[in-house]
């Protein structure tokens, strides 16, 4: 076990060195944006309003469909199926609106499907006399299919199949390209990613000039820290003959709520999100330009997959009462077979006061009488439990905390099970 731990410290030393490599690498490149006026820029400096929280920093985080757009082996590192939709508003009246799909799997390989629409304003058309000759407007359309296949339990690589598609006045053009991407756990929390994006294309040509997405290059960490509670990323984004670019960013998550601060494009993110128990969750970021505050707003839904949950049948009961006992009934499906579970019961100190657990897969329910290891009666009051269950690959599926009352006056009213 000794040993162990000293390989995590090890690698954890490694990671701590390989991020200020990568900011060394980048800080050159701070002072100006390389990536002003080459084709497809606005397909990278895009970032959802939950990524931008932490800075854009995510080739090493899988946490959303979009993240495919950045790293395709991410999806076969979702849990549960999910769909985002997300609308960012830049200035005047151009905006980009996402709308993702992703489905993982644990044998086969993970898909999902993501569009990205930018549509601009109307902008002024003049001659060299500064004369008005109408106005104009542009548009640009990304679809990325992702496919990923799962090496290990620790390593996953994918591929994005891209197509991009511009428009300007009377003039349009679309083009296919290929992404690349890498991802993969040198411990339980801390994992790196790696992509090669926009290989052979795509090409647009407009006005028969033809204009290539410049080949890009990400490289990133991302460690988790408190118990999963904390999460800190830095990612270095280089395009072909424009530099390289430093992103970074931290998140912190108390219950339901996640607050996000990063450093995106030479400029302060931030950022948080609010997750519900029935699998919403609300995504709002920011980020400072030279010409105003960006604002992004997402919604996304969580389904099925891959997950633990229980929930307790009534949620209030009275151990001296017409319901002594409450049930908890307990639903779970890991990627490989289940290794053993675990339901905890907390008091409002986060002391644990009863668990239950046994090897495999979870039972259907389990009942619970209000009283404690010992079994001693525990005092009127509201406690939290969960359920974690680990498979035989080292996965954790940790559920959601949710909240049981013991009342000896009886059940009256209802709990708020988040």
């Amino acid at each position: 076990m000794t040993s162990i731990h000293k390989q995590d410290r090890q690698r954890q030393v490694f990671a701590f060195m390989t991020i200020c490599v990568l900011i060394g690498t980048a800080m050159p490149s701070l002072a100006a944006d390389p990536n002003q006026g080459l084709a497809g820029d606005w397909l990278t400096r895009y970032a959802s309003p939950r990524s931008v929280g932490i800075g854009g920093a995510t080739v090493a985080v899988a946490d959303e469909p979009q993240a495919a757009f950045w790293n395709p082996a991410s999806i076969s590192w979702l849990a549960r199926n999910q769909v985002q939709m997300g609308t960012v508003r830049l200035f005047e009246d151009t905006a980009v609106n996402g709308l993702g799909f992703a489905m993982p799997s644990s044998r086969m390989p993970s898909f999902a499907l993501n569009i990205l629409q930018l549509k601009s304003g109307e902008f002024e058309r003049t001659n060299e006399l500064n004369e008005s000759l109408g106005t104009f407007d542009e548009g640009n359309l990304a679809f990325a299919l992702t496919a990923a296949q799962a090496l290990s339990p620790s390593w996953s690589v994918g591929a994005n199949l891209k197509m991009v598609r511009q428009s300007i006045e009377d003039f349009s053009g679309s083009g296919m390209g290929l992404d690349l991407g890498i991802m993969g756990g040198l411990t339980r929390n801390l994992r790196i990613g790696a992509s090669a994006l926009n290989l052979a294309g795509p090409t647009i040509t407009l006005r028969e000039k033809d204009e290539a997405y410049p080949t890009e290059l990400r490289g990133g960490l991302a460690m988790t820290l408190l118990g999963g509670k904390g999460l800190v990323s830095a990612e270095a984004v280089n395009r072909a003959d424009a530099g390289t670019q430093l992103r970074a960013g931290a998140e912190f998550s108390v219950l339901s709520l996640a607050l996000r601060m990063g450093y995106f494009i030479d400029n302060i993110s931030a950022g948080l999100g609010y997750s519900f128990a029935n699998g919403l969750q609300f995504d709002y970021g920011m980020s400072d330009h030279e010409l105003g505050m960006v604002h992004r707003f997402g919604l996304a839904y969580r389904f099925g997959g891959f997950h633990a949950d229980a929930t307790a049948e009534p949620e209030i009961f009275s151990p001296t009462g017409l319901r002594p006992v409450t049930k908890f009934v307990l639903q779970s499906r890991t990627k490989s077979d289940a290794q053993d579970w675990q339901l905890t019961i907390q008091d409002k100190s986060a002391v644990v006061v009863r668990s239950f657990g046994g090897q495999g897969s979870p039972p259907a329910h389990v009942l619970w009488d209000g009283k404690d290891e010992s079994g001693l009666p525990l005092p009127d009051g509201r406690y939290r439990y969960r359920l974690t269950v680990h498979d035989a690959d080292g996965r954790v599926n940790e559920g959601p905390e949710h909240i049981v009352e013991i009342s000896t006056a009886g059940p009256q009213g209802s709990v708020n099970a988040q």
